[in-house]
């Protein structure tokens, strides 16, 4: 193959239309633009979201609430689901994600005190509410905030 053989899909070139050069060619006279106003002048375009001066749908409709850009983004799991987990094992982010406990860490997990653990385990997560503390270590094990 050389340079000189290269072309174009078949199909991926299209010539552009010649509009407003006269009757013979399909597009003369007003070249598609219909007869008068806003759209048939020269630099004659809308902007989105424009109504022709009537307040805008985005303006008339009232604001709610506020949007927090310093917020943590935290993964909340309960102590019963720490229970898919073996006895002794550690329990990191990395090894609840592979579990499908959970899906992306996002900022941190916390782990909440809904439920029973009855095994050991050594939890290593960024944040504990304090009864899944207790719990944690009621059922001898360790609670590691990283």
């Amino acid at each position: 193959m050389n340079l000189h053989e290269l072309s174009p899909a078949e199909g991926s070139k299209k010539a552009s239309r010649r509009i407003g050069r006269g009757h013979g060619s399909g597009w003369g006279k007003t070249a598609g633009k219909g007869h008068k106003g806003q759209k048939a002048r020269s630099g004659g375009s809308i902007r989105p979201g424009f109504e022709g001066g009537q307040m805008p749908l985005q303006r008339r409709i009232p604001k709610r609430g506020f949007n927090n850009i310093f917020a943590k983004n935290i993964v909340a799991i309960n102590v019963s689901a720490l229970e898919a987990f073996d006895d002794g094992a550690e329990v990191t982010t990395e090894a609840l994600i592979e579990k499908g406990i959970v899906k992306k860490s996002y900022d941190g997990i916390k782990i909440l005190g809904n439920g029973t653990l009855t095994k050991k385990l050594t939890v290593k997560v960024a944040a504990f509410s304090e009864s899944a503390k207790q719990k944690i270590e009621a059922a001898g094990g360790k609670a590691e905030v990283v």
